[in-house]
């Protein structure tokens, strides 16, 4: 199917989810987040259907585009017509999430580096940055249990994340949620900013100096007025066109 029968075929709200997602997946790749093909972000599509835009198996992030996405249900079924399969058992985190939580409409996860590192210490998240406040306002864990191939790992993933915006998977990765693909992506910024600041501060050796106690309680409000003012409206703006300079093509 070609990108014009695409966007032909859905609603204007379908394809500009697909054009963000598709920004998303290449942004992950240009930030260098990606794990060659694995890991996913998905998002629900516009309207009454439980349907979700997903990435093709085997494409890499940064050559995803808005016509390539498969649209599939809660159990991974595509439910359109697409040339591309999916990978159905990457998919079980993301539906266990979505089913979950209504306000998930993207949901990011990713098995960088930085990120992984951090989920492998036994304190997780340390408050020792800016960034790792807005992580620590609304942050759950989730114990490894191998990879993630059946369901049965569904209901304790959910009540381990419970209303939280961001996830740690130990040993694993990371996960964020958003009510909106920019929301996700600015969050699994923060995430993926205060791991990496962590495992650099740690490799400096000297004595780390964690963050007041009052300061962290009032992280949740500044979360929201950092994250919730200036994401969606300014800084996602502003990533898209970095994006058409550096890698365009993704709303096509």
């Amino acid at each position: 199917m070609s990108n014009t029968s695409i966007r032909d075929s859905v609603t204007d709200a379908e394809w500009q989810q697909r054009v963000n997602l598709a920004a998303c997946y290449r942004l992950v790749a240009l930030f260098g987040w990606d794990d060659l093909i694995f890991t996913h972000i998905s998002a629900k599509v516009p309207g009454p259907e439980k349907h979700f835009l997903i990435n093709p198996f085997g494409m890499t992030f940064d050559e995803i585009t808005a016509s390539s996405l498969v649209k599939i249900d809660l159990d991974g079924n595509k439910v359109s017509e697409s040339p591309y399969n999916i990978n159905p058992a990457g998919f079980t985190i993301h539906s266990a999430v979505h089913a979950a939580r209504q306000d998930a409409t993207c949901v990011l996860h990713t098995h960088s580096l930085n990120g992984v590192a951090v989920s492998a210490q036994v304190g997780g998240v340390l408050p020792i940055s800016q960034q790792s406040i807005f992580v620590l306002s609304s942050l759950g864990y989730h114990a490894y249990e191998g990879v993630a191939l059946t369901t049965d790992e569904k209901p304790r993933l959910v009540a381990d994340l419970g209303d939280k915006t961001f996830f740690m998977l130990k040993n694993h990765g990371l996960l964020t949620v958003g009510e909106s693909i920019a929301d996700a992506f600015l969050a699994m910024y923060m995430f993926e900013a205060a791991c990496t600041i962590q495992v650099r501060a740690q490799a400096g050796g000297g004595e780390l100096i964690p963050i007041d106690n009052k300061i962290l309680a009032g992280a949740q409000m500044m979360a929201k007025q950092v994250l919730k003012m200036s994401g969606a409206g300014l800084a996602w703006p502003g990533l898209l066109r970095k994006l058409d300079r550096r890698n365009p093509g993704y709303d096509q």
